[in-house]
Protein backbone atom coordinates (compact mmCIF):
# COMPACT_ATOMS: atom_id res chain seq x y z
CA UNK A 1 0.00 0.00 0.00
CA UNK A 2 1.31 3.14 -0.93
CA UNK A 3 1.16 6.66 1.11
CA UNK A 4 2.63 9.89 1.53
CA UNK A 5 3.80 11.13 4.94
CA UNK A 6 3.73 14.80 5.77
CA UNK A 7 6.11 14.23 8.97
CA UNK A 8 5.58 17.50 10.55
CA UNK A 9 7.20 19.27 13.29
CA UNK A 10 3.72 19.69 15.55
CA UNK A 11 1.55 16.81 13.76
CA UNK A 12 2.52 13.71 11.23
CA UNK A 13 -0.82 13.35 8.66
CA UNK A 14 -0.51 10.44 6.04
CA UNK A 15 -2.83 10.48 3.39
CA UNK A 16 -3.15 7.01 1.72
CA UNK A 17 -3.02 6.28 -2.86
CA UNK A 18 -6.23 4.71 -3.57
CA UNK A 19 -7.12 3.92 -6.71
CA UNK A 20 -7.26 7.00 -8.02
CA UNK A 21 -8.27 9.07 -4.39
CA UNK A 22 -5.99 10.25 -1.69
CA UNK A 23 -7.81 10.25 1.32
CA UNK A 24 -6.43 11.43 4.73
CA UNK A 25 -5.49 8.65 7.41
CA UNK A 26 -7.39 8.61 10.69
CA UNK A 27 -5.94 7.54 13.61
CA UNK A 28 -7.84 6.01 17.23
CA UNK A 29 -6.16 7.30 20.20
CA UNK A 30 -6.29 5.93 24.02
CA UNK A 31 -9.88 7.47 24.56
CA UNK A 32 -11.35 6.20 21.29
CA UNK A 33 -11.30 9.36 19.37
CA UNK A 34 -10.16 9.60 16.21
CA UNK A 35 -8.08 12.36 14.69
CA UNK A 36 -6.52 12.99 11.04
CA UNK A 37 -2.84 13.49 12.46
CA UNK A 38 -0.10 11.45 15.03
CA UNK A 39 1.43 13.78 17.37
CA UNK A 40 5.51 13.47 17.01
CA UNK A 41 6.07 13.51 21.06
CA UNK A 42 7.68 11.57 22.99
CA UNK A 43 7.05 11.17 26.89
CA UNK A 44 9.80 9.62 28.73
CA UNK A 45 10.38 8.30 32.50
CA UNK A 46 12.55 5.69 34.30
CA UNK A 47 13.67 4.56 30.64
CA UNK A 48 10.24 3.99 29.54
CA UNK A 49 9.29 5.93 26.47
CA UNK A 50 5.76 6.66 24.70
CA UNK A 51 5.22 8.23 21.35
CA UNK A 52 2.27 9.74 19.81
CA UNK A 53 -1.29 9.63 21.04
CA UNK A 54 0.23 6.89 23.88
CA UNK A 55 2.69 9.88 24.91
CA UNK A 56 -0.10 12.26 24.40
CA UNK A 57 -2.03 10.22 26.64
CA UNK A 58 0.22 11.25 30.04
CA UNK A 59 0.90 14.52 29.10
CA UNK A 60 -0.85 16.18 32.25
CA UNK A 61 1.08 13.58 34.43
CA UNK A 62 4.12 15.77 36.22
CA UNK A 63 6.31 12.53 36.54
CA UNK A 64 6.30 12.08 32.77
CA UNK A 65 8.95 14.70 30.02
CA UNK A 66 7.68 15.34 27.25
CA UNK A 67 9.54 16.33 23.86
CA UNK A 68 8.03 17.99 21.50
CA UNK A 69 8.67 19.14 17.89
CA UNK A 70 11.32 16.66 17.34
CA UNK A 71 12.06 17.97 13.97
CA UNK A 72 13.59 21.20 14.50
CA UNK A 73 16.71 19.48 15.97
CA UNK A 74 17.13 17.51 12.48
CA UNK A 75 18.13 21.30 11.17
CA UNK A 76 21.39 21.28 12.97
CA UNK A 77 21.91 17.55 13.86
CA UNK A 78 24.53 14.86 12.63
CA UNK A 79 24.46 11.20 12.27
CA UNK A 80 25.86 10.96 15.82
CA UNK A 81 23.96 13.79 17.25
CA UNK A 82 22.40 12.57 20.87
CA UNK A 83 19.43 13.87 22.90
CA UNK A 84 19.41 14.03 27.35
CA UNK A 85 16.14 13.01 28.14
CA UNK A 86 14.69 12.18 31.40
CA UNK A 87 18.26 11.34 32.33
CA UNK A 88 19.36 9.53 29.49
CA UNK A 89 21.27 10.32 26.73
CA UNK A 90 19.83 9.02 23.67
CA UNK A 91 20.99 9.20 19.89
CA UNK A 92 18.82 11.58 17.63
CA UNK A 93 18.86 8.79 15.44
CA UNK A 94 17.48 6.00 17.73
CA UNK A 95 14.65 8.70 18.82
CA UNK A 96 13.69 9.03 15.28
CA UNK A 97 13.63 5.18 14.67
CA UNK A 98 11.07 4.47 17.32
CA UNK A 99 9.29 7.25 16.54
CA UNK A 100 8.83 6.46 12.86
CA UNK A 101 8.19 2.48 14.11
CA UNK A 102 5.11 3.83 16.77
CA UNK A 103 3.97 5.55 13.55
CA UNK A 104 3.88 2.52 11.37
CA UNK A 105 2.10 0.95 14.33
CA UNK A 106 -0.42 2.87 14.64
CA UNK A 107 -1.29 2.93 10.82
CA UNK A 108 -1.48 -0.65 10.51
CA UNK A 109 -3.30 -1.28 14.08
CA UNK A 110 -5.22 1.57 14.96
CA UNK A 111 -5.99 3.56 11.97
CA UNK A 112 -8.86 3.64 9.16
CA UNK A 113 -5.77 2.52 6.53
CA UNK A 114 -6.96 -0.87 5.86
CA UNK A 115 -3.88 -2.33 5.61
CA UNK A 116 -3.47 -6.31 6.32
CA UNK A 117 -1.34 -7.50 8.55
CA UNK A 118 2.40 -7.58 7.37
CA UNK A 119 1.22 -5.61 4.24
CA UNK A 120 4.41 -3.33 3.06
CA UNK A 121 3.86 0.53 3.46
CA UNK A 122 5.41 1.91 0.91
CA UNK A 123 6.39 6.15 1.85
CA UNK A 124 6.67 9.19 0.17
CA UNK A 125 8.64 11.63 2.73
CA UNK A 126 8.20 15.16 3.28
CA UNK A 127 11.14 17.55 4.51
CA UNK A 128 11.21 21.46 4.39
CA UNK A 129 12.40 22.53 1.21
CA UNK A 130 15.61 23.83 3.21
CA UNK A 131 16.58 20.55 4.58
CA UNK A 132 20.15 19.68 4.45
CA UNK A 133 21.60 16.32 3.71
CA UNK A 134 21.49 15.09 6.89
CA UNK A 135 17.94 15.82 7.32
CA UNK A 136 16.65 14.60 4.33
CA UNK A 137 19.30 10.92 5.00
CA UNK A 138 18.33 10.77 8.73
CA UNK A 139 14.37 11.01 8.06
CA UNK A 140 14.50 8.43 5.60
CA UNK A 141 16.86 6.32 7.27
CA UNK A 142 14.75 6.38 10.47
CA UNK A 143 11.44 5.49 8.36
CA UNK A 144 13.55 2.57 6.34
CA UNK A 145 14.62 1.59 9.71
CA UNK A 146 11.11 1.61 11.11
CA UNK A 147 9.56 -0.79 8.35
CA UNK A 148 8.31 1.31 5.81
CA UNK A 149 9.21 1.22 2.43
CA UNK A 150 11.20 4.95 1.62
CA UNK A 151 9.92 5.64 -2.15
CA UNK A 152 11.57 8.74 -2.09
CA UNK A 153 11.72 12.10 -0.32
CA UNK A 154 10.19 15.22 -1.61
CA UNK A 155 10.12 19.23 -0.61
CA UNK A 156 6.64 19.48 1.48
CA UNK A 157 6.08 22.66 -0.84
CA UNK A 158 6.29 20.83 -3.83
CA UNK A 159 3.75 18.13 -2.41
CA UNK A 160 1.40 20.95 -2.14
CA UNK A 161 1.87 22.33 -5.91
CA UNK A 162 0.99 18.55 -6.72
CA UNK A 163 -2.04 18.38 -4.44
CA UNK A 164 -2.98 22.49 -6.03
CA UNK A 165 -2.66 20.52 -9.24
CA UNK A 166 -4.74 17.83 -8.29
CA UNK A 167 -7.83 20.14 -6.54
CA UNK A 168 -7.11 22.60 -9.75
CA UNK A 169 -7.23 20.70 -12.90
CA UNK A 170 -10.26 21.75 -14.58
CA UNK A 171 -9.19 25.54 -14.40
CA UNK A 172 -5.30 24.27 -15.61
CA UNK A 173 -6.96 23.22 -18.66
CA UNK A 174 -7.60 26.87 -19.48
CA UNK A 175 -4.40 27.33 -19.19
CA UNK A 176 -0.93 26.40 -20.76
CA UNK A 177 0.89 27.17 -18.20
CA UNK A 178 0.70 28.42 -14.34
CA UNK A 179 2.81 29.75 -11.93
CA UNK A 180 2.19 29.39 -8.48
CA UNK A 181 4.63 30.66 -5.42
CA UNK A 182 3.51 27.63 -2.70
CA UNK A 183 3.51 29.13 0.73
CA UNK A 184 3.98 26.67 3.59
CA UNK A 185 3.83 28.21 7.36
CA UNK A 186 4.18 24.81 9.14
CA UNK A 187 4.60 24.34 12.67
CA UNK A 188 8.42 24.46 13.21
CA UNK A 189 9.43 25.83 9.58
CA UNK A 190 8.28 28.06 6.73
CA UNK A 191 9.19 27.16 2.86
CA UNK A 192 8.37 28.49 -0.07
CA UNK A 193 9.01 27.29 -3.33
CA UNK A 194 8.17 28.91 -6.89
CA UNK A 195 6.21 26.26 -9.44
CA UNK A 196 5.41 26.15 -12.82
CA UNK A 197 2.05 24.06 -13.89
CA UNK A 198 3.01 23.23 -17.36
CA UNK A 199 0.87 20.55 -19.58
CA UNK A 200 0.74 18.34 -16.75
CA UNK A 201 3.74 18.62 -14.71
CA UNK A 202 5.29 20.45 -11.82
CA UNK A 203 8.46 21.90 -12.34
CA UNK A 204 10.12 23.53 -9.08
CA UNK A 205 12.10 26.92 -10.17
CA UNK A 206 13.17 27.98 -6.78
CA UNK A 207 12.73 27.30 -2.94
CA UNK A 208 13.82 29.31 0.12
CA UNK A 209 13.02 29.26 3.53
CA UNK A 210 13.58 29.84 7.13
CA UNK A 211 13.92 26.53 9.16
CA UNK A 212 13.63 28.31 12.62
CA UNK A 213 10.05 30.16 12.59
CA UNK A 214 6.36 28.09 12.62
CA UNK A 215 3.27 27.99 14.74
CA UNK A 216 5.37 26.87 17.54
CA UNK A 217 6.84 30.50 17.45
CA UNK A 218 3.26 31.70 17.53
CA UNK A 219 2.32 29.70 20.75
CA UNK A 220 5.53 31.05 22.53
CA UNK A 221 4.56 34.57 22.03
CA UNK A 222 1.04 34.25 23.13
CA UNK A 223 2.78 32.48 26.16
CA UNK A 224 4.87 34.97 27.00
CA UNK A 225 2.12 38.34 27.08
CA UNK A 226 0.06 35.79 29.24
CA UNK A 227 2.70 35.01 31.86
CA UNK A 228 3.40 38.92 32.03
CA UNK A 229 -0.83 39.13 32.80
CA UNK A 230 -0.13 36.46 35.22
CA UNK A 231 2.72 37.61 37.07
CA UNK A 232 2.77 34.03 38.75
CA UNK A 233 4.70 33.87 42.60
CA UNK A 234 6.71 31.45 42.22
CA UNK A 235 7.33 31.59 38.78
CA UNK A 236 6.13 28.74 36.51
CA UNK A 237 7.61 25.60 36.91
CA UNK A 238 8.87 23.56 33.35
CA UNK A 239 5.82 21.29 33.74
CA UNK A 240 3.29 24.59 34.38
CA UNK A 241 5.21 26.11 31.59
CA UNK A 242 3.97 23.14 29.13
CA UNK A 243 0.17 23.24 30.52
CA UNK A 244 0.44 26.99 29.63
CA UNK A 245 1.98 26.22 25.91
CA UNK A 246 -0.77 24.08 25.39
CA UNK A 247 -3.19 26.28 26.12
CA UNK A 248 -1.88 28.66 23.99
CA UNK A 249 -1.64 26.80 21.36
CA UNK A 250 -5.18 25.30 21.85
CA UNK A 251 -6.32 29.10 22.01
CA UNK A 252 -4.16 30.29 18.65
CA UNK A 253 -6.12 27.34 16.63
CA UNK A 254 -9.34 28.26 17.82
CA UNK A 255 -8.98 31.70 16.19
CA UNK A 256 -10.53 33.24 13.13
CA UNK A 257 -11.03 36.46 11.37
CA UNK A 258 -14.09 37.64 13.76
CA UNK A 259 -12.26 37.26 16.74
CA UNK A 260 -11.11 40.24 18.65
CA UNK A 261 -10.02 38.85 22.00
CA UNK A 262 -8.22 35.57 23.42
CA UNK A 263 -8.58 34.39 26.88
CA UNK A 264 -6.08 32.00 28.83
CA UNK A 265 -7.17 29.79 31.36
CA UNK A 266 -4.98 29.90 33.99
CA UNK A 267 -6.82 27.56 36.44
CA UNK A 268 -5.37 24.58 33.59
CA UNK A 269 -1.88 25.94 34.62
CA UNK A 270 -1.81 26.27 38.38
CA UNK A 271 -4.71 25.94 40.38
CA UNK A 272 -6.03 28.97 41.76
CA UNK A 273 -5.22 31.88 39.15
CA UNK A 274 -7.78 33.55 37.48
CA UNK A 275 -7.80 33.74 33.85
CA UNK A 276 -7.00 36.20 31.34
CA UNK A 277 -7.96 38.20 28.45
CA UNK A 278 -5.53 39.58 25.84
CA UNK A 279 -6.63 41.66 22.65
CA UNK A 280 -5.88 40.15 19.66
CA UNK A 281 -4.51 43.80 18.03
CA UNK A 282 -1.90 43.02 20.73
CA UNK A 283 -0.75 39.40 19.68
CA UNK A 284 -1.02 39.90 16.30
CA UNK A 285 1.35 42.73 16.49
CA UNK A 286 3.90 40.74 18.36
CA UNK A 287 3.35 38.00 15.65
CA UNK A 288 3.83 40.72 12.88
CA UNK A 289 7.88 40.84 12.60
CA UNK A 290 7.98 37.17 12.32
CA UNK A 291 5.10 37.22 9.52
CA UNK A 292 7.00 40.15 8.10
CA UNK A 293 10.28 37.51 7.63
CA UNK A 294 8.46 34.93 5.74
CA UNK A 295 6.68 37.71 3.31
CA UNK A 296 10.62 39.10 2.42
CA UNK A 297 11.34 35.51 1.85
CA UNK A 298 8.94 35.59 -0.71
CA UNK A 299 9.73 39.10 -2.08
CA UNK A 300 13.35 37.96 -2.32
CA UNK A 301 12.07 34.95 -4.50
CA UNK A 302 10.07 36.86 -6.96
CA UNK A 303 12.70 39.23 -7.52
CA UNK A 304 14.73 36.96 -8.55
CA UNK A 305 13.19 34.73 -10.51
CA UNK A 306 10.87 37.47 -12.29
CA UNK A 307 10.77 36.31 -15.24
CA UNK A 308 6.86 35.70 -15.90
CA UNK A 309 3.56 36.69 -14.09
CA UNK A 310 2.70 34.71 -10.45
CA UNK A 311 -1.01 33.66 -10.96
CA UNK A 312 -1.26 32.31 -7.22
CA UNK A 313 -0.10 32.64 -4.14
CA UNK A 314 -1.14 28.93 -2.58
CA UNK A 315 -0.85 29.07 1.64
CA UNK A 316 -0.53 25.86 3.26
CA UNK A 317 0.45 24.54 6.67
CA UNK A 318 -0.76 24.95 10.18
CA UNK A 319 1.12 28.07 11.36
CA UNK A 320 -0.85 30.05 8.33
CA UNK A 321 -4.22 29.37 9.74
CA UNK A 322 -2.86 32.19 12.03
CA UNK A 323 -5.65 34.84 10.65
CA UNK A 324 -2.38 37.64 10.57
CA UNK A 325 -0.76 35.39 8.54
CA UNK A 326 -2.99 35.45 5.45
CA UNK A 327 -4.01 39.53 6.09
CA UNK A 328 -0.46 40.41 6.14
CA UNK A 329 0.04 38.70 2.64
CA UNK A 330 -3.05 40.36 1.26
CA UNK A 331 -1.50 43.69 1.84
CA UNK A 332 1.28 42.74 -1.33
CA UNK A 333 -0.79 40.00 -2.86
CA UNK A 334 -4.23 40.81 -3.30
CA UNK A 335 -6.29 38.07 -4.56
CA UNK A 336 -3.79 36.22 -5.88
CA UNK A 337 -4.08 34.88 -2.27
CA UNK A 338 -5.70 31.76 -2.06
CA UNK A 339 -5.55 29.66 1.12
CA UNK A 340 -5.62 25.78 0.48
CA UNK A 341 -8.98 24.39 1.61
CA UNK A 342 -7.06 21.27 3.48
CA UNK A 343 -4.03 23.65 5.45
CA UNK A 344 -2.67 20.97 7.17
CA UNK A 345 -3.07 18.19 4.85
CA UNK A 346 -1.89 19.45 1.64
CA UNK A 347 1.42 18.26 1.49
CA UNK A 348 0.37 15.05 2.69
CA UNK A 349 -2.18 14.24 -0.34
CA UNK A 350 0.60 15.55 -2.52
CA UNK A 351 2.98 13.53 -1.44
CA UNK A 352 0.09 10.51 -1.90
CA UNK A 353 -0.01 11.23 -5.32
CA UNK A 354 3.79 11.34 -5.87
CA UNK A 355 4.01 7.47 -4.35
CA UNK A 356 1.19 6.92 -6.86
CA UNK A 357 2.87 8.03 -9.56
CA UNK A 358 5.98 6.60 -9.14
CA UNK A 359 8.51 5.19 -11.70
CA UNK A 360 11.00 2.52 -11.91
CA UNK A 361 12.07 3.44 -15.28
CA UNK A 362 14.95 5.52 -17.18
CA UNK A 363 14.35 7.02 -20.45
CA UNK A 364 16.82 7.89 -23.48
CA UNK A 365 19.26 10.32 -20.26
CA UNK A 366 19.09 10.73 -16.87
CA UNK A 367 15.60 12.61 -15.72
CA UNK A 368 17.54 12.74 -12.19
CA UNK A 369 21.13 13.03 -10.47
CA UNK A 370 21.98 9.38 -9.53
CA UNK A 371 24.66 9.10 -6.44
CA UNK A 372 24.85 7.46 -3.52
CA UNK A 373 24.66 8.79 0.25
CA UNK A 374 28.63 8.53 1.82
CA UNK A 375 29.99 9.14 5.34
CA UNK A 376 32.28 12.47 5.63
CA UNK A 377 34.37 13.69 8.86
CA UNK A 378 34.80 10.28 9.93
CA UNK A 379 31.39 10.04 10.14
CA UNK A 380 30.01 13.31 11.16
CA UNK A 381 28.08 14.11 8.47
CA UNK A 382 26.40 12.67 5.13
CA UNK A 383 26.94 13.98 1.87
CA UNK A 384 26.06 13.08 -1.76
CA UNK A 385 28.67 11.55 -4.01
CA UNK A 386 27.03 12.28 -7.41
CA UNK A 387 27.95 9.41 -9.74
CA UNK A 388 25.62 10.15 -12.96
CA UNK A 389 24.43 13.89 -13.64
CA UNK A 390 21.49 14.57 -14.75
CA UNK A 391 21.00 15.11 -18.43
CA UNK A 392 23.46 12.63 -19.50
CA UNK A 393 22.97 11.23 -22.25
CA UNK A 394 22.07 7.38 -22.00
CA UNK A 395 24.57 5.52 -24.71
CA UNK A 396 22.95 3.96 -28.41
CA UNK A 397 22.88 0.17 -28.12
CA UNK A 398 25.99 -0.33 -30.15
CA UNK A 399 27.78 1.75 -27.45
CA UNK A 400 29.80 0.70 -24.67
CA UNK A 401 28.09 1.60 -21.61
CA UNK A 402 28.38 4.72 -19.10
CA UNK A 403 31.10 4.18 -17.12
CA UNK A 404 32.04 5.92 -13.43
CA UNK A 405 35.22 4.82 -10.99
CA UNK A 406 36.14 5.43 -7.52
CA UNK A 407 39.67 4.00 -5.49
CA UNK A 408 39.22 4.58 -1.99
CA UNK A 409 40.51 2.55 1.18
CA UNK A 410 37.86 1.45 3.54
CA UNK A 411 37.52 2.61 7.12
CA UNK A 412 34.60 0.29 8.16
CA UNK A 413 34.11 -3.93 8.14
CA UNK A 414 30.91 -3.45 6.02
CA UNK A 415 30.04 -0.86 2.69
CA UNK A 416 26.57 0.40 3.24
CA UNK A 417 25.68 1.56 -0.15
CA UNK A 418 22.36 3.80 -0.42
CA UNK A 419 21.69 4.93 -3.83
CA UNK A 420 19.39 7.61 -4.66
CA UNK A 421 18.20 10.07 -7.94
CA UNK A 422 17.64 13.76 -6.93
CA UNK A 423 15.82 16.57 -9.06
CA UNK A 424 18.15 19.31 -7.93
CA UNK A 425 21.77 20.18 -6.09
CA UNK A 426 22.81 23.06 -3.84
CA UNK A 427 26.01 24.85 -5.03
CA UNK A 428 27.64 22.48 -2.96
CA UNK A 429 26.41 19.80 -5.05
CA UNK A 430 24.22 18.10 -2.22
CA UNK A 431 20.32 17.41 -2.89
CA UNK A 432 17.75 20.36 -2.57
CA UNK A 433 15.11 19.15 -4.48
CA UNK A 434 13.05 16.03 -4.16
CA UNK A 435 14.90 12.26 -3.71
CA UNK A 436 13.91 8.84 -4.95
CA UNK A 437 15.68 6.12 -3.33
CA UNK A 438 17.20 3.27 -5.20
CA UNK A 439 17.63 -0.10 -3.43
CA UNK A 440 20.43 -0.71 -1.03
CA UNK A 441 23.96 -3.06 -1.32
CA UNK A 442 26.15 -3.95 1.28
CA UNK A 443 30.18 -5.41 0.14
CA UNK A 444 32.44 -7.00 3.15
CA UNK A 445 35.23 -5.50 3.32
CA UNK A 446 36.79 -6.97 5.91
CA UNK A 447 38.66 -10.52 4.48
CA UNK A 448 37.03 -12.47 7.37
CA UNK A 449 33.37 -11.78 5.93
CA UNK A 450 33.60 -12.35 2.46
CA UNK A 451 31.92 -15.98 3.30
CA UNK A 452 28.91 -14.49 4.90
CA UNK A 453 25.92 -14.44 3.58
CA UNK A 454 24.02 -12.19 5.91
CA UNK A 455 26.18 -9.12 5.98
CA UNK A 456 22.70 -7.08 7.85
CA UNK A 457 23.38 -9.08 10.99
CA UNK A 458 26.91 -8.24 11.17
CA UNK A 459 27.98 -5.53 13.63
CA UNK A 460 29.61 -1.99 12.08
CA UNK A 461 33.14 -1.58 13.10
CA UNK A 462 36.08 -0.01 12.19
CA UNK A 463 38.83 -2.05 10.02
CA UNK A 464 41.87 -2.62 11.67
CA UNK A 465 43.78 -3.21 9.37
CA UNK A 466 42.65 -0.53 6.84
CA UNK A 467 45.69 0.81 5.39
CA UNK A 468 46.22 -2.59 3.78
CA UNK A 469 42.83 -2.85 1.97
CA UNK A 470 41.76 -0.79 -1.31
CA UNK A 471 38.45 -0.26 -2.61
CA UNK A 472 37.32 -0.09 -6.34
CA UNK A 473 34.00 0.73 -7.35
CA UNK A 474 32.74 0.50 -10.61
CA UNK A 475 29.19 1.92 -11.66
CA UNK A 476 27.84 1.42 -15.63
CA UNK A 477 24.90 2.56 -17.19
CA UNK A 478 23.81 0.80 -20.41
CA UNK A 479 21.52 1.78 -23.46
CA UNK A 480 18.28 0.22 -21.71
CA UNK A 481 18.77 2.41 -18.34
CA UNK A 482 20.01 -0.60 -16.45
CA UNK A 483 22.70 0.19 -14.04
CA UNK A 484 25.17 -2.50 -12.55
CA UNK A 485 27.51 -1.95 -9.91
CA UNK A 486 30.82 -3.97 -9.34
CA UNK A 487 32.76 -3.48 -6.08
CA UNK A 488 36.12 -4.89 -5.57
CA UNK A 489 39.05 -5.20 -3.07
CA UNK A 490 41.91 -4.63 -5.49
CA UNK A 491 44.53 -6.73 -3.37
CA UNK A 492 42.56 -9.64 -3.43
CA UNK A 493 40.82 -9.46 -6.34
CA UNK A 494 37.45 -10.09 -4.09
CA UNK A 495 34.61 -8.33 -7.05
CA UNK A 496 30.73 -8.60 -6.58
CA UNK A 497 28.48 -7.41 -9.13
CA UNK A 498 24.93 -6.23 -8.28
CA UNK A 499 22.08 -4.91 -10.45
CA UNK A 500 20.71 -1.61 -8.91
CA UNK A 501 17.17 -0.46 -9.92
CA UNK A 502 14.50 2.05 -8.12
CA UNK A 503 12.46 0.32 -5.16
CA UNK A 504 10.09 -2.46 -5.86
CA UNK A 505 6.91 -1.47 -5.93
CA UNK A 506 3.48 -3.70 -6.02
Amino acid sequence: MRIGVDFGTTRVVVAAADRGNFPLVHFEAPDGQMHDWFPPVIAARDGDRLYGWEAMAVQDQESWTLVRSLKRALRTAGPHTEVHLAGQTLPLRALMTEMMAALRKQLLEHSNLGAEPGESLEAMMGVPANANSNQRFMTEEAAQAAGFTVLGVVNEPSAAAMEYAYRNSDERKSKSRNRLLVYDLGGGTFDVSLVSLIDGEEIVEASDGIPNLGGDDFDEILANIAVVLASPNPPFTPFERRRLLDECREKKESLNPNTRRVTIDFERVRPGLKEATIPLDVYYERCRPLIEATREVVDRLLKTYAEGELDTLYVTGGGSELPAVARVLRESFGRKVRRSAYMRSASAVGLAIRAAAASDRLHDQFNQNFGIWREADSGGRIVFDLIFPRGVQLPAPDEPPLHYERVYKPAHNIGHFRYLECSRLDQEGQPVGEITNWEQIQFPFDPQLWGHSDLAAEPVKPLANANDLMVREEYFCDSDGNLRAKISEISTGNTREYQIAQLATT
